[in-house]
């Protein structure tokens, strides 16, 4: 541990990524602390106990890292982060962090799982709805309805989409055809937040999140993804290298829009870039960050949409350093070929992967030729449009260690993010005790599955339920499906910071 440790601090300062002549002006540099600002890395505040084997009932002795971590005070956690949170966020690729596994980063990965969450526990996926398709919950209200106030973040726009013919299956509607419909061509597809000033300052920087909502159905969508990339430069984002693709219903997903649908009259890609340019606008002096977020397809959007922001420019600040982008990808398949692979990694956006291998998502698309596969052989097979490679680092988790779990599963459940969150929470490194370390609640597990041992944990299974499913009396006494606040959809500057970044039509 000690040496992975010191791995880590041999990391910074970090270098500056190369210049890019094809693209950008003049030399790119990430905000990275420097030792100088930050003398205290996150070895200084990791405990260098050494592991205690505990006497098992197995063949062989499990090592557990109670010693290791203690439960520490809030104010003392979010001290550590607002130091370190450049290497948590990828700035030395997360090594020495994921084995075992580092408290902070744990956190930090829980957090945004639950942002990506939010999506999910927000979308209103009732066919007898005429919000079908939507969020329940309005912007000003939306992590207080949810419970999620502790966040500390302030949602600034809503994301919508227009439905792809390759992912029909991705999007919801009512299915009474007579019934009035909020609309007829959009869905509601995540959400930008920042982070507010108390949570700005416990965590060290202003945070930029989007969260991208995945796949609400079963796992039916998989067949939907007909293994063809696309080219990205075909496609409205722009990129020096002309073989970089990405599936494409994932880039229709992103970029098409439809002029006769108020929701979707701008793309879901000009619409993140608008508002993520207003921010950094909003904020010129504060170290900020970006930070992505996704499950499922909703983790493609959330890599997709990394690699446009770093490509197109939109984190490079005039007069000052780039703006870190980072991804946690939750059961997410394969992106694009290797060529995106490389272009991201140049391009200094940081991925980290988590996926449980009991999950047969993140093996899609490309189950013949991807990473596993020998370099030359993918060399040769670069042409063909079934070639996916996956990116970034990768922290592979699996269900069979939790002592919660039924030993029977199905792919739905091995899929499922509350069941990922739990596993984050239990896992603490290679050789060691499942054990939760935050205490979250196992009951989650079974929001949407039914998936807890039952002989042990009495929980109900699928409990997540909305009450009368959404209906209320109205002032007569009679039940009725409440209309729903009506937001302005794009904002009233949109068009202006579109024009800054060039995509305005």
């Amino acid at each position: 541990m000690a040496s992975s440790l010191a791995k880590i601090n041999s990391y910074l300062p970090l270098k500056p990524l190369q210049f890019d002549p094809l693209h950008h002006e003049k030399p790119l540099s990430l905000s990275f602390p420097t030792k100088n600002q930050a003398p205290k890395t996150l070895s200084h505040f990791i405990a260098q106990a050494k592991p205690t084997i505990n006497v098992s009932t197995a063949s062989s002795p499990i090592i557990t890292t109670s010693s290791v971590e203690k439960p520490k005070k809030a104010e003392e956690s979010d001290s550590q982060l607002a130091q370190c949170w450049p290497e948590i966020h990828g700035a030395t690729e997360w090594e020495g962090l994921l084995d075992p596994m580092n408290p902070l980063l744990r956190k930090e990965l829980i957090r945004y799982g639950e942002m990506a969450q939010a999506c999910y526990d927000t979308f209103d996926k009732d066919p007898y709805s005429k919000y079908s398709g939507s969020s329940k919950y309005i912007e000003s209200e939306f992590f207080q309805s949810l419970g999620l106030e502790k966040l500390g973040y302030d949602l600034t726009r809503f994301l919508y989409a227009t439905a792809p013919a390759q992912l029909p299956r991705f999007f919801f509607q009512a299915i009474w055809p007579d019934l009035e419909l909020w609309t007829e061509k959009a869905n509601w597809m995540g959400y930008v937040a920042v982070s507010n000033n108390e949570t700005t300052e416990k965590i060290g920087r202003r945070d930029i999140t989007i969260a991208w909502r995945g796949t609400v159905t079963q796992l039916e969508w998989i067949s939907d993804l007909k293994d063809f990339l696309g080219t990205i430069s075909a496609n409205k984002i722009p990129s020096p290298d002309k073989t970089v693709k990405v599936e494409s219903g994932f880039l229709d997903l992103y970029t098409k829009n439809d002029e006769t649908c108020r929701f979707c009259k701008y793309s879901a890609r000009q619409q993140v870039l608008s508002e993520v340019n207003r921010l950094l606008k909003k904020y010129p002096t504060e170290k900020l960050s970006i930070s992505i977020t996704g499950h499922s397809l909703g983790s493609s959007l959330a890599i997709l949409n990394a690699y446009d922001i770093a490509e197109t420019g939109v984190n490079v600040r005039p007069n000052g350093p780039v703006v870190p982008v980072s991804v946690f990808s939750f059961a997410g398949p394969r992106v694009g070929n290797r060529r995106f692979k490389t272009r991201l990694e140049h391009l200094g956006v940081k991925v980290l992967r988590v996926i449980n291998v009991n999950d047969i998502v993140p093996l899609a698309p490309g189950i013949f030729f991807n990473e596993h596969v020998p370099e030359v052989v993918m060399r040769m097979a670069c042409h063909l449009p079934w070639s996916y490679k996956h990116v970034g680092v990768e922290l592979a988790l699996d269900q069979k260690n939790s002592t919660f779990l039924k030993r029977k599963s199905n792919y739905v459940y091995s899929h499922d993010l509350e069941v990922y969150l739990h596993l984050l929470d239990g896992y603490h490194g290679t050789g060691h005790k499942f054990e939760l370390a935050t205490k979250r609640d196992h009951a989650l597990i079974n929001k949407y599955t039914d998936f807890l041992d039952n002989k042990i944990y009495k929980v109900a299974p699928n409990w997540k339920q909305d009450e009368n499913k959404g209906m209320v009396r109205d002032e007569e006494g009679r039940w009725v499906q409440p209309d729903r606040f009506r937001h302005d959809i794009h904002p009233s500057e949109m068009h202006h910071h579109l024009k800054e970044l060039g995509l305005s039509s």
